[in-house]
């Protein structure tokens, strides 16, 4: 296993370059989204789990650099999340084969329910730091070249903004942070006695996360509400596949139940990170790669184009009638309806449209 882990991390470039090409192959798999099929499913599900443990293999390298860092959690949250994801697909397959399309549902909620009992655990592992990409990516500061976790205990995603911190997002905010690394480096290769009480600092900075009731107490209204944010959006998946499973797939309850969801997760947290400057709360800070996470979850509403009853009402309708205009032109028609065929295929899986 350790020979495996050497040559991932050594030829890292040329994994994922297979990785790519197999999944991309496996859209080309006959009969992919036929109800009876489930060979190519768990190809798929197979190659992504594979995906999944190169990556935490990746991830997990030894660092090159004289602070060192260690995983900062005992259970690999990420690597679970991303095996639950692509075995939800196979799951999902499974369950419609031998029990039907009703029935399924109560398999998804299973799923869906582990994968949010995990993300609420490394929800609270972290510190309470938003969740990227669903808790697949680590939100670790030090991997963006934020800075770290603050004298005041204010870690990760800073709940107050500090003038103090070189701006990574310019280049002479990089400039800097990169000569701060290289002095503090240079600091601790000379002075042996430096560099211990710094991992000795690493060590009680990642052990001594903040409390829930500490961020209540001393982050008040803004830091309730982006917990209520954080939590309705890792909860909103479930909420919407218990819906389906009581109400049905041509609902609109569960539509509009989990776009309300999803709305007013993201409207929190843009509120507590956007507050007015002349109040007594202190600002909510978020991180470079925080931002984009919530550009991400901006982007996820597209998916409901794609979900029934919208999809049945009007977006195939769209699509369908798109094929027919460009049908009669040469290759771009072929191209169309090729296309055309594969989203109406995976609209038909619940896990390639849900978003979680």
């Amino acid at each position: 296993m350790e020979a495996y882990k050497r040559w991932v991390r050594e030829n890292k470039d040329y994994v994922h370059s297979l990785e790519s090409l197999a999944n991309g192959l496996t859209w080309l798999l006959p009969e992919r989204f036929s109800e009876s099929e489930i060979g190519p499913e768990a190809v798929t599900t197979v190659l992504g789990i594979i995906t999944a443990i190169n990556e935490h293999i990746i991830d997990t390298a030894p660092a090159q650099n004289i602070t060192g860092s260690v995983e900062p959690y005992s259970f690999p949250y990420p690597l679970c999340l991303s095996a639950l994801k692509d075995l939800e697909t196979l799951v999902e397959v499974v369950a419609q084969h031998y029990y039907g399309d009703d029935k399924k549902w109560s398999f998804l909620a299973v799923t869906e329910g582990t994968k949010v009992l995990v993300r609420l655990s490394l929800f609270r592992k972290s510190g309470y730091k938003m969740l990227l990409h669903g808790g697949e990516t680590s939100n670790d500061n030090t991997h963006s070249g934020q800075k770290g976790s603050m004298p005041d205990g204010n870690y990760g995603s800073s709940f107050v903004s500090n003038n103090h911190v070189p701006n990574p997002s310019n280049l002479e905010g990089r400039a800097l942070s990169a000569l701060s690394k290289f002095g503090d480096m240079a600091r601790m290769e000379s002075d042996p006695v430096l560099f211990h009480r710094v991992q000795h600092q690493q060590t009680i900075s990642r052990a001594e996360r903040p409390k829930l009731s500490t961020i209540l107490s001393k982050r008040g209204l803004p830091g309730a509400l982006f917990l209520m944010g954080e939590v309705l959006f890792i909860c909103r998946p479930l909420i919407y596949v218990l819906c389906i499973r009581k109400f049905g797939i041509r609902s609109w309850t569960p539509w509009f139940l989990s776009l309300a969801t999803e709305c007013m997760s993201n409207t929190i947290l843009s509120l507590v990170s956007t507050s007015a400057a002349d109040r007594n709360e202190r600002k909510y800070h978020l991180s470079a790669l925080e931002k984009d996470e919530i550009k991400r979850r901006k982007l996820l509403f597209v998916l409901y184009l794609m979900r029934d009853p919208f999809f049945t009402k009007y977006t195939r309708q769209r699509l369908e009638s798109t094929e027919k205009v460009l049908e009669p032109i040469p290759v771009i028609g072929f191209l169309t309806a090729k296309l055309v065929e594969l989203l109406i295929g995976a609209q038909t899986r619940y896990t390639y449209m849900s978003g979680s």
